[in-house]
């Protein structure tokens, strides 16, 4: 039975796939925009039968567990998102001409410096060209891993079942590589406080990985819907 919440995310997320149906490589290479229309404070579910409204909205589908794939790092040195075994993972995917993951990099920063030296990770995935990420991530001092790529970054988000991707767009992991949350739009900081929360009850075996998923996908589900009145 669908609750309330679950209709209202199954239904926000249409309308904001449809901002971006058909985004493709060509979003590189544009001017940069005043920002990117969509609405903060969405997630879905990784597995579309635990959600049935994610799955009557034909949102893509999230795999499971993280998928093996490797890009440049800042310096130019392939690196495997496999370095970060063992520990949960904020895999953030931006581009500089965006506005709004312009404004996500002070959050970044902040989880990463909150986390150091604990088991999580953050980890940027800039599509863009890496002369204009490294300009930007030198002037905004930007200290957590950024792994950089053009059409190979696209294939990558696509990976994630982001055919069409929507920017900024997060995925969440727990230590074990699981995919526990897709955020799509601006992250702030009480969404990300709330995602990580259940990841660390998952990570502790607090709770299991589906009522994880059921849990954020509702709250977040109730965050935005406090937004939107």
């Amino acid at each position: 039975m669908k609750t309330p919440g679950l209709r209202y995310l199954g239904a926000a997320l249409i309308v904001l796939l449809g901002i971006w149906a058909g985004l493709k490589f060509r979003s590189v290479h544009r001017v940069p925009e005043p920002g990117v229309p969509v609405a903060a404070g969405l997630a879905s579910a990784p597995d579309p039968n635990e959600n049935v409204a994610i799955e009557t909205a034909s949102h893509p589908v999230i795999p499971a567990r993280l998928p093996d794939f490797s890009l440049n790092d800042l310096s130019g040195k392939p690196t495997s998102i496999a370095a970060w075994t063992g520990k949960s993972l904020v895999i953030n995917f931006w581009a500089t001409w965006c506005a709004p993951c312009r404004r996500e990099i002070p959050l970044l920063k902040a989880l990463a410096a909150d986390w150091a030296g604990r088991d999580l990770m953050v980890v940027g995935i800039a599509v863009d060209y890496p002369d204009k990420v490294r300009q930007f991530a030198g002037q905004l001092k930007i200290d957590y891993p950024v792994l950089i790529g053009e059409q190979d970054a696209l294939d990558v988000a696509a990976k994630f079942g982001m055919d069409a991707p929507v920017f900024p767009f997060t995925v969440f992991t727990d230590r074990r590589g699981e995919v526990v949350a897709l955020f799509v739009g601006e992250l702030h900081r009480p969404q990300a406080d709330f995602i990580l929360s259940e990841v660390q009850n998952l990570n502790q075996e607090r709770i299991q990985l589906p009522e994880a998923r059921r849990a954020i996908a509702a709250g977040l589900a109730v965050m935005a819907g406090k937004n939107a009145g």
